[in-house]
């Protein structure tokens, strides 16, 4: 009995705090690894009286929950040594043959039937079969129908139909002792081949044999499930006529008629059978009842379970059980619970454990997992075994409370009370475990399953798959895609894709490539950049250039960035020029446009090879194509990348004096002057520009005012700061934040700010503003406004951002570290992000002012985010 359960009565069990200890286990005071269940000293023989009132809840570890469902399903059967024994050698990898016949069994078809239901049980098919063959080869027994039938049903019940059809054709090969014929009609009809099974039935009689009744009635049945009904009336009068008809019969012939929609015709057999005196087993009831049910004439089949239920004449558990399962069936769930715990408290009645499976497995499915439980307390108390059906129940509902460890424990120990998952406890063990962070338990179950011939769902692959790529488990996810490829299972285009990056981030490259070579159409784009980057970061760059030409034949559109790595990496192997070429051939063969040849122009520009680029850019118009206006950007950047500035200011004024410099190149030019050292020659372009009308972007009076300053020419810096804003621009950051940093480090920039732009200290213009940050920065100026005053008089002039509070607290660190450490808890409130530089201005300030203890515990949360310090 579970320790767990069969202590804790109805009224208790259904009381709020009982439910909040049992599923929110993390609620609780004690240590995750513990959940809160009433316990007490009851023996089984009171089960049914309430529990005393000062019986107290306590702790009770997960292997104890564990240990009680463990106990509770080993009453499901008592165990045969020799069974078991058997099983054991079956699993095994011994050789099967030799040891099974040391152990001297006296085989008969009792024994034979024993084993293959118990193997059966335990969800081994692969041992079923082993066992069925080795007692086959026995001298002194020989395999009767029973057994053929049995591993039949199994077979068919294990979704393995095509391995019972291959099993019947090898039969009908052979010559054996067994009734041959019937044997075969029996298999096809179990197989859910009807059609075979009648036309060797017709062979049977025109040699003059015959069906016992086991056999009419199996082919009967297999009828009615195919809905082959002109021969289903046929075998009915023949059953009839030999004097076979039987309760069995009965059962068929309702669900013959059920499924052929004559409701009428099935209750008016019913009650010709009640009134011949006939005593109904109950499931000739059921089929009518379910099928009213399924034609939603829902009051009839009330009326029926009425009627039938309070006969007497058939057992209640049927009616009633029946009536649950079609309301469930039909989405009224909580009509069905209402009904069963009417008839629980009014006439006792206890189902069997097919109902309360239909009712847990529904809960289940609707994560009520109060109501789960209660039903489990229920069937514990009322001496119900589980079934396999019930365990697998159970497993679900530990993985859906989150209590995967007890869930894994049980699984762990499914030999002990012959426990085979299903398809649905597997998958939420999976899915759990990989939710849990347990990715190799997870893994492990999985080869369970496939072990037992079972494979699972797409999703539950697919996260699986998942997770073994997140934690990095690669030789574990190659396995796992061979068992799905041996298995015909195709893995989504998603999980390929997954596995090939995560072959890359592990240095894996080749084998990420190898996988891709397997495959066809299934790469996606990011496959293909993070493939050709990881093996231009191992310098095969003629690989990234194959995976380049294939990606773009697959359609996947080629970047600038991408194309410049490549041909960056190429430029570095030897042979240079050849690659170079070799790849642009390919990837410009019967292209129309210029886009790629511009690929090319700027790899080369990047590489610092202009000559090359030049190149490109005059074959380009060789062919017959006009170079457009980012050939000519990315041509001149080119120039500049690789120190031509000459070339590339004669490249410009031809460009000029054709009349096609547009604004474009311009920009280009004057940030390339800049960022080669050459800003006198940027300002001059500048001034060109304005004076034909063209309007500088802003990065182009960026880049000139910070080279300007790195030069110390505040002069013309703070002038083309006034003629910037006379524009009607505003100040941006990136300009307010140059001009701040170099008052930091050359006071003489207050000077020059002053001379072009004047100062007030009171009722200050936006102009005077700006002097008046730049003298309090530099020291020239000894303001009284606190930092709060001085954050507000830069925000006037240009936004800040986290660049300006870096500024802020370097200048603070030096004077006033309390004003500094409240600066630095202002920004961290408003929602700006420290970056290692604010850090590391932090740390070396506390370091300077003598504050050690604050500076290393900043530091350790500096290098927690990431950060490292400046060398």
């Amino acid at each position: 009995m579970m320790l767990t359960l069969k202590h804790v009565t109805k009224h208790r069990f259904r009381s709020k705090p009982f439910f909040s200890s049992i599923l929110n286990p993390s609620s609780s005071s004690s240590s995750s690894s513990y959940t809160c269940l009433p316990l007490s000293t009851a023996s089984a023989s009171s089960l049914s009286c309430p529990p005393s009132s000062s019986s107290t809840p306590f702790f009770v570890t997960q292997n104890d929950t564990a240990a009680s469902f463990r106990n509770w399903f080993r009453t499901r059967h008592s165990t045969d040594p020799i069974l078991n024994r058997i099983y054991r050698i079956l699993s095994s990898g011994d050789d099967v043959s030799v040891v099974l016949s040391a152990l001297s069994l006296r085989l008969s078809e009792r024994l034979v039937l024993r084993v293959l239901y118990y193997v059966a049980a335990h969800g081994d098919i692969l041992s079923c079969l082993k066992f069925f063959d080795w007692a086959g080869r026995q001298p002194h027994f020989h395999l009767t129908r029973a057994t053929f039938v049995a591993i039949f049903k199994i077979l068919s019940r294990a979704d393995l139909v095509p391995l019972v059809l291959e099993f019947l054709h090898s039969f009908r090969r052979r010559a054996h002792g067994v009734r041959f014929h019937d044997t075969l009609v029996v298999g096809y009809a179990i197989a859910g081949k009807p059609d075979v099974a009648l036309h060797l039935f017709g062979k049977m009689r025109f040699q003059g044999l015959d069906l016992d009744s086991f056999g009419y009635h199996v082919l009967l049945n297999s009828l009615a499930e195919k809905s082959y009904f002109n021969a289903f009336d046929v075998i009915v009068r023949q059953i009839r006529m030999r004097g076979y008809e039987d309760h069995v019969t009965h059962v068929i012939v309702v669900k013959g008629l059920c499924r052929q929609g004559r409701l009428e015709e099935a209750e008016v057999f019913l009650n010709g059978l009640v009134l011949s005196g006939t005593e109904l087993q109950g499931p000739e009831v059921n089929f009518l009842v379910g099928a009213l049910c399924e034609s939603n004439r829902f009051e009839r089949a009330v009326e029926l379970v009425s009627q039938f239920g309070g006969s007497g004449l058939i057992p209640l558990e049927h009616a009633y059980g029946m009536w649950i399962k079609s309301l469930v069936q039909s989405g009224r769930l909580d009509e069905a619970l209402e009904f069963f715990m009417q008839k629980r408290n009014s006439e006792g009645y206890f189902p069997g454990n097919v109902t309360y499976n239909i009712l847990i497995c529904s809960l289940l499915r609707k994560n009520r997992l109060l109501q789960v439980y209660d039903l489990l307390t229920d069937m514990n108390e009322s001496c119900i075994p589980p079934d396999v059906v019930t365990m697998n129940s159970v497993l679900c509902f530990f993985c859906k409370l989150g209590m995967v460890d007890v869930a894994l424990e049980l699984y762990n120990s499914r030999s002990q009370f012959g426990l085979s998952l299903n398809h649905m406890a597997y998958k939420y063990l999976i899915l759990t475990l990989c939710w849990d962070g347990s990715t190799m338990e997870a893994y492990s179950v999985l080869r369970s399953l496939v072990d037992q011939g079972y494979f699972p769902s797409s999703q539950t692959f697919s996260t699986l798959a998942n997770a073994l790529c997140r934690e990095h488990k690669i030789d574990e996810m190659k396995e796992l895609l061979h068992l799905a490829l041996r298995r015909n299972f195709i893995p989504s285009f998603s999980t390929y894709n997954r596995f090939i990056s995560a072959l890359c981030r592990a240095g894996r490259v080749e084998d990420g490539y190898l996988i891709h070579g397997e495959l066809d159409n299934v790469a996606a784009r990011e496959s293909y950049v993070k493939m050709i980057m990881a093996f231009i970061k191992s310098n095969r760059g003629d690989i990234a250039a194959r995976l380049l030409v294939e990606m773009k034949g697959k359609g996947h559109k080629l970047t600038r960035p991408l194309c410049r790595a490549v041909i960056g990496c190429l430029l570095d192997m030897d042979n240079p020029r050849t690659r170079f070429y070799n790849l642009l051939e390919m990837l410009t063969h019967r292209v129309t446009h210029c886009e790629i040849y511009n690929c090319f122009i700027d790899g080369a520009g990047h590489a610092m090879k202009a000559e090359l680029a030049r190149e490109v850019y005059e074959l380009m118009q060789g062919n017959g194509i006009m170079p457009n206006l980012s050939s000519q950007v990315l041509m001149m950047k080119s120039y500049l990348k690789s120190g031509r500035v000459s070339d590339a200011l004669n490249y410009f004024n031809n460009l000029r004096n054709q009349g096609v410099a547009r604004k474009e190149l311009y920009n280009s030019l004057i940030i390339g002057l800049s960022k080669a050292n050459k800003p006198g020659i940027a300002v001059q372009f500048l001034f060109d520009m304005l004076r034909v009308g063209l309007n500088p972007s802003i990065e182009c009076y960026e880049e000139v005012v910070k080279k300007l300053c790195t030069f110390r020419r505040f002069h013309e810096a703070i002038h083309l700061v006034s003629i910037y804003e006379k524009l009607g621009r505003k100040l941006t950051s990136f300009l307010g934040n140059v001009l701040l940093f170099h008052s930091l480090v050359s006071p003489e920039i207050y000077n020059t700010c002053v001379h072009l732009r004047g100062e007030k200290e009171e009722g200050f213009s936006d102009y005077s503003a700006l002097s008046l940050i730049i003298g309090a920065f530099s020291g020239r100026l000894q303001v009284s406004y606190c930092v709060e005053d001085l954050e507000q008089l830069i925000a006037k002039c240009f936004p800040v951002d986290i660049y300006t509070y870096n500024l802020l607290l370097r200048k603070l660190t030096n004077t006033d570290m309390d004003q500094a450490c409240k600066l630095f808890d202002r920004i961290c409130q408003g929602g700006y992000k420290p970056n290692r530089w604010t850090y590391d201005i932090m740390v070396h300030g506390l370091s300077n002012h003598g504050r050690k203890d604050e500076a290393k515990q900043l530091a350790e949360e500096m290098l927690r985010k990431g950060f490292h310090f400046r060398k």
